[in-house]
């Protein structure tokens, strides 16, 4: 509460949201903003709310720690249980181990089950009713993605090969190394999400920074903050983008075949700044971490400075909110939901745990047309946060299901949430 009562004031909601956010002054105090919803799990029979037109339901309850999904051909649907690995920033410091108290209040400080739960909806009913552990032993897992019967995950530390026959409830073995992730004693941003390309010759891995804003040197950021472009033949890699803080969610845009990709961006400047967003990628292309934000707006806290670097800083295409913390990110492609939602993105925002007020905690979707943003952002699952400002679940992963209905993983509640339309695409 003490720390919580040094933060500046911010505006009622989350600003910075669109193509061109208004970026206010940098803000800086002694102690950080911590202003975390502490973790009440949904009571009973309680569910988040779905927006107006729409259902939610519970498509799977009693996980742990649910953190990305990936459906199946066959419709089966892969969770990663999962969180930061035992050994885990082990070089931040005092105001490190400050935050770590804090965010233990927010339910993410539980051993990662380290585990892949397949679930199984036999009777087509929107409900799962067949679970299995399909993969365990893991490292702190988190994006997977399957290529013909080639089941790829990503421990925190390497990217693991499986094979895959449809129908398997369950993988035995280790699995096969294809290719190292950075990792180490820090590994300050320990998710590491996966996409394959359209052709699936190369498989690309997300990797965030080793800090907040290089505070732990720069040499502890080589190879981080950045999207890897992996041969799924070789396992060779190469940096694909770099300067990203910490991205997660990525997708393939439907209308340009460009790939997206939603972002974290860095605290400790302000309760409105700087704001979180996603972006189409762009091969070589630098986006400002550590030295400059949100394109060439430079962060003086950077030591040492490098003008040239933010001299190539390319500013991202849409701002999600301050803080908002977007991780879960999908391109709608199918045709359950109505003709409007067709090629627009569905982001999961887990919230902020630093902001004051708090921002994020819902899911949103952002209309696009022609490959780019078209419109403001839409509220489509909220009650997240209580009315006393618990937080009874906090979404993460997004994918969609063979129906074309939206999943999401709640690592809180502990639930996979079922979101369709009220009615079907023709009585809309």
């Amino acid at each position: 509460m003490l720390l919580g009562g040094c933060a500046n004031a911010a505006n009622d909601t989350a600003t910075g949201y669109g193509p061109n956010p208004t970026l206010p002054p940098p803000q800086s105090t002694l102690i950080p903003t911590l202003n975390v919803a502490p973790a009440k799990p949904w009571p009973e029979g309680a569910m988040p709310t779905a927006a107006a037109g729409f259902s939610v339901t519970a498509f799977a309850r009693g996980l742990d720690h649910p953190r990305w999904l990936t459906t199946l051909p066959n419709g089966d649907v892969l969770v990663a249980e999962s969180n930061a690995p035992a050994v885990h920033d082990s070089k931040s410091g005092f105001k490190g181990w400050i935050t770590k108290q804090f965010q233990k209040r927010a339910g993410a400080a539980k051993a990662s089950p380290d585990r892949i739960i397949l679930l199984r909806d036999s009777n087509h009913d929107g409900v799962a009713d067949q679970r299995s552990v399909f993969i365990d032993k893991l490292h702190s897992p988190f994006g997977m993605v399957l290529v013909g019967d080639d089941l790829y995950v990503a421990n925190t530390d390497a990217i693991l090969h499986f094979k895959y026959h449809t129908g398997d409830t369950s993988i035995p073995g280790p699995g096969e190394k294809l290719a190292d992730l950075p990792a180490g004693p820090i590994d300050h941003h320990w998710t590491k999400n996966l996409i394959a390309s359209r052709d699936g010759k190369l498989l690309y891995a997300t990797v965030g920074s080793n800090s907040n804003a290089g505070e732990n040197g720069i040499e502890a950021e080589e190879g981080r903050a950045s999207i890897m472009e992996i041969d799924r033949t070789t396992g060779k890699s190469r940096i694909f983008a770099s300067g990203l803080r910490n991205p997660n969610g990525m997708s393939w845009n439907p209308e340009s075949g460009a790939l997206w990709t939603v972002v974290n961006e860095r605290d400790e400047l302000g309760n409105d700044l700087v704001p979180d967003y996603m972006t189409a990628v762009k091969d070589g292309a630098f986006y400002g971490f550590p030295y400059s934000y949100y394109g060439q707006h430079v962060d003086t806290r950077v030591k040492p400075q490098n003008p040239e670097m933010v001299a190539r800083a390319i500013a991202p295409d849409y701002a999600l909110g301050s803080h908002t913390a977007p991780l879960g990110f999908t391109f709608y492609d199918a045709t359950l939901f109505p003709a409007k939602y067709r090629n627009g993105a569905f982001i999961g925002q887990h919230g902020s745990w630093n902001r004051k007020p708090r921002s994020g905690y819902k899911v949103i979707f952002v209309p696009f047309s022609g490959g780019r943003p078209s419109g403001p952002p839409e509220d489509i699952l909220t009650g997240f946060l209580s009315p006393e400002g618990d937080a009874r679940g906090r979404p993460v992963g997004v994918t969609l299901d063979r129906d074309g209905a939206l999943l999401v993983a709640d690592d809180v509640g502990d639930a996979v949430w079922r979101v369709k339309p009220s009615l079907t695409p023709s009585q809309n």
